[in-house]
């Protein structure tokens, strides 16, 4: 059986849940939809499911009841996967550690370490370890801007850009491309940015394939930035959206779902 946690910031024009959820259909699969608030995941009758977390709240609940499900069920993306994506410092640990290009990164709770980072790199970025959709990044070029940000600080080498890149993986599979762009400095769509679906090159793909992989989710958004004629990884997003992507991911989520179900 195919159970089905909605994202819980669906809209009905904008539902990624639904759009799943219709190709299941179409396919003739069975499924059920479950909500996590409902859930005891000490209940027994939940076993042996393929559960897709196409969403889950930044809370501790969501996240704990997805990780005691995990025990009896196959959750696509895997609670640790989910739970790395949200941490920006855990995401960039591990794609440190694998050789995976990405900004220099600095996280800790020193000022005067922070600003030594600041003076080094003259301007850096500063994001919230848990942030998402590009709310509260900063661009900091003075330790007066600096010192009105609450420790800790996770920040990164600025690397001037006019647009981004997500890519979109499915079991270790690029599969479809969008390029972002907008007059802010973070070029997310949510932050009034404009998308336009672009081919999947091979750099592209090696990157986005390694960097899900190395985040340890099924699927991912994997987004990247152009550093000279090379790209590095900014992040990698566990529940990402396709806005603007012309490949076919609800299809291809649903293919992949119903594989999971029958390994």
């Amino acid at each position: 059986m195919i159970s089905i946690i909605p994202k819980p910031t669906d809209l009905p024009d904008d539902n990624s849940t639904g759009m799943v959820l219709d190709e299941l259909s179409r396919m003739g699969v069975p499924f059920c939809v479950r909500y996590l608030e409902s859930i005891d995941p000490f209940d027994n009758r939940i076993e042996n499911e393929t559960i897709w977390a196409c969403g889950i709240r930044q809370n501790g609940h969501n996240f704990e009841v997805l990780q005691a499900l995990s025990l009896s069920n196959r959750i696509v993306n895997p609670p640790e996967g989910i739970v790395t994506c949200a941490s920006k410092v855990a995401t960039s640990a591990r794609l440190i550690r694998l050789g995976i290009p990405t900004p220099v990164t600095f996280f800790g709770e020193s000022c005067e370490l922070a600003h030594d980072f600041l003076e080094h790199w003259g301007k850096v970025i500063y994001k919230p370890v848990y942030g998402f959709d590009g709310n509260g990044i900063l661009l900091v070029s003075s330790e007066k801007e600096l010192d009105a940000i609450d420790p800790p600080f996770y920040l990164q080498e600025y690397i001037p850009s006019v647009r981004d890149f997500r890519i979109f993986v499915i079991d270790g599979e690029a599969v479809g491309a969008i390029m972002r762009q907008s007059d802010s400095l973070t070029h997310n769509i949510h932050q009034g940015g404009f998308g336009t679906a672009v081919p999947v090159d091979d750099e592209m793909a090696d990157l986005a394939a390694r960097s899900a992989k190395a985040v340890g989710v099924d699927y991912g958004g994997v987004d990247l930035i152009e550093r000279g004629s090379e790209y590095t990884v900014l992040e990698v997003n566990g529940t990402p959206n396709w806005h603007r992507m012309t490949a076919p991911i609800p299809r291809l989520l649903a293919e992949f779902l119903v594989h999971c179900d029958t390994m």
